[in-house]
């Protein structure tokens, strides 16, 4: 298993670690490649709540909690699509709900 997911053919050659700000990038991948970063990316968060998502000049070094929202979205306008979203929350400080027994 891999330290991080790598987005295969990214063109960006600017290299840094994307820790605060806007970043985003779409890129176009084979069904093998899509394949090999999806079961990578399962790998990481089957093993810790840490991933890291990188393409050949960024990288982004995320902490994350539980739950993780997946939305799935289907459309038939001009041409049918299926679009799955996976959205991470930051990690909280372990404050908690604020909720406690006395």
């Amino acid at each position: 298993m891999s330290d991080r997911v790598n987005v295969p053919d990214d063109r960006d050659r600017t290299q840094r670690t994307i820790t605060d700000g806007f970043f985003e990038r779409e890129v176009y991948l084979s069904r093998q490649e899509t394949a090999t970063f999806l079961r990578d990316l399962a790998d990481q968060i089957e093993a810790d709540t840490n991933v890291t998502v990188a393409g050949s000049e960024w990288e982004i070094p995320f902490e994350y909690r539980e739950p993780i929202e997946v939305e799935i979205e289907f459309t038939k306008q001009r041409e049918r699509e299926l679009e799955i979203e996976l959205e991470f929350s930051e990690a909280s400080d372990g404050g908690g709900s604020g909720l406690s027994v006395r």
